[in-house]
C-alpha cells in the first residue's frame, strides 16, 4: 500500500464516504450481499478530503497523460469531481449520461467536445467496470474522441472489472483500492483483524458471498 493509497482510504473510511460492515451485511441493487458500501459523493461536502482527491487526480493525469486535451466526467457520481480536477488543470470539461437523453439533440456527451481530441475520463467508483467504460465507449463512438486512460478515486478490485478493462484496451488507475481499505480500516481499528479473512473472501466471488 503506497502513501496515496493509504491516504485516501483512511479519509474515505473518516468521512464515511465507506462503511465496512462485515457482520451486517448491505444488499447491492443487483441483489448481492456485501460487507462494503461506498459513496463518494460525500467527500465533496468535505473541503480537506475533496481538495485531496482533486490534486491527486490531477497530478496523476498530468504524470501519465501530459498530453490530455479534455477531461470527462461519468455521470452522476464523478461530474463534480470530473470538474473540479478539469478546473484544476484549466482544461475543458464534458460528462458522459448513463443514457441518451430523449429529447432535444438526444446526447450522451453533455458539453462541447471536437472528435478526436485526446480525453482522459474520471470516474467515482469501479465495480464491475460495466457503466465506466459504457462511458468510454460513448466518447469513442459520439465523438471520435481518442481515450487516453481513466483515473477514479476507488475500486473494488474486482476480477471481472480487470478483465473488462483489458478487453477495453483502456488503462485505469486509481487513488486507493479495496486491499488498501481493509488494511488501512484494521491499523486504526475500524476493523477487528479476525474478518480480514471475510472481507478478502467477498472480493473474490462478491456474488456468491454469504449466501
Amino acid at each position: 500500500m503506497n502513501t496515496v493509497e493509504k491516504l485516501v482510504a483512511s479519509q474515505l473510511l473518516e468521512v464515511e464516504a465507506v462503511k465496512l460492515r462485515p457482520n451486517e451485511p448491505f444488499t447491492w441493487a443487483s441483489g448481492w450481499k456485501s460487507p462494503i458500501y461506498c459513496d463518494n459523493r460525500k467527500t465533496l461536502s468535505y473541503p480537506k478530503v475533496r481538495s485531496t482527491i482533486k490534486l491527486e487526480l490531477a497530478r496523476i493525469i498530468m504524470e501519465k497523460y501530459p498530453d490530455v486535451e479534455v477531461i470527462a466526467g461519468v455521470a452522476t457520481g464523478a461530474i463534480a469531481q470530473g470538474a473540479l480536477v478539469a478546473d484544476a488543470l484549466g482544461l475543458p470539461f464534458v460528462y458522459v449520461r448513463s443514457s441518451a437523453k430523449d429529447h432535444g439533440m438526444k446526447n450522451l456527451v453533455e458539453g462541447y467536445l471536437e472528435e478526436g481530441k485526446k480525453v482522459v475520463v474520471v470516474e467515482d467508483l469501479i465495480s464491475t467496470g460495466g457503466s465506466s467504460l459504457k462511458a468510454v465507449a460513448a466518447l469513442r463512438e459520439e465523438k471520435q474522441a481518442n481515450v487516453l486512460g481513466m483515473v477514479a478515486i476507488f475500486t473494488y478490485q474486482f476480477p471481472l472489472a480487470q478483465e473488462q478493462f483489458a478487453a477495453a484496451n483502456v488503462e485505469l488507475t486509481t487513488l486507493s483500492n479495496y486491499n488498501a481499505l481493509v488494511e488501512a480500516a484494521a491499523e486504526i481499528n475500524y476493523i477487528d483483524a479476525s474478518v480480514i479473512p471475510t472481507l478478502q473472501e467477498w472480493r473474490k466471488d462478491p456474488s456468491n458471498w454469504n449466501k
